[in-house]
């Protein structure tokens, strides 16, 4: 207890200073925020941003689905996020007759508004600091297992006490390593409707080209409606059931943003890694990025070949190529970032001067001594099961085939004891699913270069000995590949071939399934297995012993640097960030401003390329310039904007609220130079990058003629 009360007292110390230099902020604690935010050009309270005592901003904030952010914009449930994050819900309702990806969707009225199932939107009702209950009985002395258990059952008293009795759920995240805790108690709606979405040409404009890229014209919002039923609860789909009446909604400003105006963005940032040590930092930019970068671009190119030449190829995996590419593109310019600002090197900068401040002290020097050393001894074998780990998840699972059929054929039937008629149906019915939305010419493309990546690029001791067999030159390893592949249309279990294949699961006989063993995927994918499971477990126990370590040394660095703001890292709750509207120079000679308009559509249209085809209807109000009251005071329609907010992954969809609280636009990316802000933020190249407003209502306006859809916002001249 008198530990917990400690940490509570350095870090209600730590808040009392605060920089606009990034940071991702826990809303209870913002009234230390307040007095710089306010000096920034914010005109209202803490107390407007989040309160559990009246509507504040929070209540207009949700979590969408289970890793973006949106935000309500009127009083009757309608709900505002990005065109990405609703793509696979989009994907799965569209169909070469209806493609709502390529064409676009407008509900009229409420009827014929789509219903979205599987998508959830969730509200935070409160969160709490429950660091000493969560802590109580964890000593020092105490073993890590000994200290898991204490803190597990801890957390399901706390959570019992807070939910019983209502609609309420709850979950408990450690922060700075489980130096804190805090419990976030929410409330889940099930029913959401798509009301309306541009049309791929607008909604993904760029494409991958122009994914985390500056200056940006992507159109990159989605509208849903969330549904209660009549008394206002959460409820699952029913006819009957009526749109939201939120607590809270968002008014929307179209007089703008000029540079070095306030901007707050508020929602759920995903994950941020700002304490790694050198060591850390290195394995993400050295180890893991570089082999997932060259994995993804083996995929992307073999989609993207086909997808060009294929409408209906382009909408099978439209969804997946963007799952790939996301992380893709992002990762080259984090490893870039890392390099340029030299971030390696400014972290080793920072464990020499803690090995000098441990050193001078006694007791520092009992209890931090040889920490930092420790940490670096357990990266060096953390390394090479990380190396290994990726490997094998870029390369073998990254093939579709090795994932949705062959993982389920091995895990489910090939042990005898788990033939069942279920299991062959389930398996069965899983791959018809799975085949409607495959192009087998794609997969086989992945697998053979992946594999053949694999082996050439792997080092030799890090692949199963019964595998180095496979270890020759590349045009070779292409040939093999390829047999292997071939052979699994015509062998058994016919892996290759869906009809055959799903004819063999119903009806083969314990021992046939068993010969398969000698099919050489068979072989090799015990082999990898066998190899992964080893590799990951022993990488899953040096994570761990790491965030050991580093609960200890976050303490320590508070300790040391006790006028320093250490803000936690991002863990998928909502968070408060705030900056100003910036232009930034990415390189020598390079001035970008902070803004774009519909002219850079124009000049980046492309007839030949898909990304940047341009809709006949945009082109033609752009050529009469007709934006209504959506230009800016020089006539033009802004389209984006950029900003010193501190973003992550999650933040997609979050609101852009201006000083007097009102949306002026909303989040959907970050500049490409600036996205190793998820390690090491730099207020001079890291951006985060909005849909303006003013062009949303545009689109919806003037492209779409939905005014049904404006009718229902609130917008303020």
């Amino acid at each position: 207890m008198k530990k917990s009360l400690l940490f509570t007292i350095v870090f209600s110390i730590l808040f009392a200073w605060v920089r606009a230099d990034g940071g991702m902020w826990i809303p209870i604690y913002l009234s230390q925020n307040e007095a710089e935010m306010q000096q920034l050009g914010f005109h209202l309270t803490a107390d407007d941003i989040y309160s559990i005592n009246h509507n504040s901003m929070k209540d207009a904030i949700v979590l969408f689905g289970s890793g973006c952010t949106a935000e309500l914009i009127s009083n009757q449930g309608l709900l505002l996020t990005n065109h990405h994050c609703g793509y696979s819900y989009v994907q799965s309702h569209s169909t070469m007759e209806h493609n709502y990806l390529r064409d676009g969707f407008w509900a009229k009225n409420l009827s014929e508004e789509i219903p979205m199932e599987g998508l959830t939107v969730t509200f935070l009702a409160y969160m709490e600091d429950v660091t000493n209950q969560i802590l109580d009985g964890v000593n020092d002395d105490m073993t890590d297992s000994k200290r898991q258990l204490t803190i597990k059952d801890n957390m399901q008293k706390v959570i019992f006490k807070a939910t019983d009795g209502t609609n309420y759920k709850a979950i408990i995240k450690p922060f700075y390593y489980g130096n804190q805790y805090f419990m976030f108690v929410t409330e889940t709606y099930s029913d959401i409707r798509l009301v309306g979405v541009p049309p791929e040409s607008i909604g993904k404009f760029g494409g991958d080209s122009d994914n985390w890229m500056w200056p940006r014209h992507t159109g990159d919002f989605s509208l849903y409606r969330i549904y209660t039923s009549k008394d206002g609860k959460p409820a699952e789909y029913s006819k009957d059931n009526i749109p939201m009446t939120p607590k809270q909604f968002f008014p929307i400003s179209i007089k703008g943003v000029e540079e070095n105006d306030f901007t707050l963005v508020f929602g759920y940032p995903g994950t941020t890694r700002q304490f790694l040590i050198s060591d850390g930092v290195n394995a993400v930019a050295n180890i893991q990025n570089p082999i997932a970068i060259q994995a993804r671009t083996i995929r992307l190119d073999a989609m993207k070949k086909e997808m060009n030449k294929d409408p209906r190829i382009r909408l099978m995996y439209s969804a997946k190529a963007n799952g790939i590419s996301n992380g893709w593109k992002k990762w080259q310019g984090e490893s870039k970032g890392i390099r340029e600002c030299n971030v390696i090197e400014k972290k080793q900068q920072q464990e020499d001067d803690f090995q000098k401040w441990v050193n001078v002290d006694k007791n520092r020097t009992s209890s931090y001594g040889n920490l930092l050393q420790d940490m670096k001894n357990i990266y060096s074998k953390y390394n090479n099961h990380l190396q290994e780990v990726t490997y094998i998840n870029e390369c073998f699972f990254g093939v579709e085939l090795i994932e949705e059929v062959v993982y389920p054929y091995m895990s489910k039937l090939f042990d005898k004891d788990n033939i069942t008629d279920e299991v062959r149906k389930q398996i069965i019915n899983n791959d018809k699913s799975f085949r409607a939305e495959y192009y087998a010419p794609i997969d086989k493309e992945c697998f053979v270069e992946l594999m053949t990546f694999y082996f050439t690029s792997e080092k030799p001791s890090n692949i199963p000995s019964n595998l180095q067999k496979y270890i020759k030159d590349e045009k070779t390893l292409r040939q093999i590949m390829a047999t292997i592949w071939d052979n699994n249309i015509s062998k058994a279990p016919y892996f290759a071939d869906g009809e055959k294949y799903r004819d063999f699961v119903a009806k083969a006989t314990p021992k046939q399934i068993s010969k398969t063993s000698s099919n050489e995927l068979v072989f090799i994918y015990q082999e990898l297995f066998s190899h992964y499971a080893s590799a990951v477990t022993l990488y899953r126990s040096e994570n761990t012993e790491l965030d050991k370590y580093y609960r200890t040394y976050v303490k320590a660095l508070m300790e040391k640097d006790k006028d320093k703001i250490f803000y936690p890292d991002a863990n998928l709750t909502m968070r408060v960030t705030y900056g100003q509207v910036k232009g930034f120079n990415p390189a020598d000679g390079v001035k970008y401003v902070h803004y774009t308009t519909i002219d850079g559509i124009m000049e980046k249209e492309d007839p030949d390329v898909y990304d940047y085809q341009v809709h006949p209807r945009l082109k033609e109000l752009w050529q009469k310039k007709d934006y209504g009251r959506y230009a800016d005071k020089n006539g033009q329609l802004p389209v984006a904007f950029i900003a010193s907010n501190h973003t992550t992954g999650g933040n997609s969809g979050s609101p852009v609220i201006n000083g007097y609280g009102q949306l002026v636009g909303t989040n959907f990316d970050r500049v490409w130079e600036g996205t190793m802000s998820d390690i090491y933020y730099d207020v001079n190249r890291c951006r985060n990058i909005s849909l303006d407003a003013r062009y949303f209502l545009f689109i919806v306006d003037k492209f779409a003629g939905a005014q049904n859809i404006l009718d229902e916002l609130k917008i303020i001249e």
